[in-house]
């Protein structure tokens, strides 16, 4: 348990409020901020470093493969004027979670808020996936993010304050998800309710809230399956474009939230209503 017999029978004090902007947009702005996101290099990693970036704040773009996140963070530097690098870090690698989360940290001097983003799927049923895929999907979707959050919370510790936000899906809220991906769907609900579980671990010195998205145009999301899936079922009767989740990427991750942890957040154009 994360808390002891006396923690639980002592008499709290409660916590100032913290001294924000009493105006949203100020609080919404990410100046002086540094935001490490895995995934980075397109899909919904890159929407989540564009919405910290254009909100005046840092980033780090880790990738594991995808090269052109390297040219992204030079453009985007440019185009904002603020500070954004590029790691090549795979996240299955605890040693490499590791360095590349040390390096941030050299580089920009704090690291504010980490999104766990990265991730991969193998649709395929159970009786059909080999246990290969299995651990291949349990490696990024569950050990890069349980990583992640190791390291960086030393950080945060350290620090005194500190913000993860976790990817997570909408397959985490229903059951009989129509895609082939049990194994897929058991990732995501483990890492909502261990990013639940961290709130409460990490509650002296940092926030941990989870984004639980729907069906997006992304890598994963592209095929007419997805799309017909999505058009068949979906409240809004469509797939989300990324850009659709900047919002709350930058909600979670700035002043505005201060109030919010241990949440999950639907982004999935209503498709769990139905």
């Amino acid at each position: 348990m994360s808390m002891t017999i006396e923690e639980c029978s002592a008499t709290r004090q409660p916590r100032p409020i913290p001294e924000t902007s009493r105006n949203v947009l100020e609080q919404l702005s990410m100046k002086g901020k540094v935001t490490l996101v895995t995934g980075a290099a397109d899909g919904i990693g890159l929407a989540a470093v564009e919405a910290v970036i254009e909100a005046g704040g840092d980033a780090a773009m880790v990738y594991r493969s995808n090269d052109t996140a390297v040219e992204k963070a030079k453009k985007l530097a440019e185009q904002y004027g603020v500070k954004v690098r590029a790691y090549k870090c795979d996240v299955t690698s605890a040693d490499e979670v590791q360095k590349v989360i040390k390096d941030v940290f050299g580089d920009f001097g704090r690291i504010d808020v980490l999104v766990a983003n990265a991730g991969m799927a193998v649709s395929q049923p159970l009786l059909e996936q080999s246990l290969e895929d299995y651990k291949k999907q349990m490696s990024v979707n569950v050990d890069g993010v349980v990583y992640c959050a190791k390291f960086v919370g030393e950080i945060f510790k350290k620090q005194g304050f500190g913000n993860l936000i976790i990817t997570s899906s909408m397959s985490a809220h229903i059951v009989n998800v129509p895609v082939d991906q049990p194994i897929y769907n058991l990732t995501k609900a483990a890492v909502t309710h261990f990013g639940k579980s961290l709130a409460r671990e990490w509650r002296e010195f940092a926030r941990v809230n989870i984004v639980s998205p729907g069906f997006f145009y992304t890598k994963m999301g592209a095929s007419p399956q997805c799309e017909n899936e999505a058009v068949r079922k979906a409240v809004l009767a469509r797939q989300g474009d990324t850009k659709e989740l900047k919002g709350i990427f930058l909600y979670l991750a700035s002043d505005a939230s201060t109030f919010t942890t241990g949440s999950d957040i639907l982004v999935d154009g209503g498709y769990t209503l139905t």
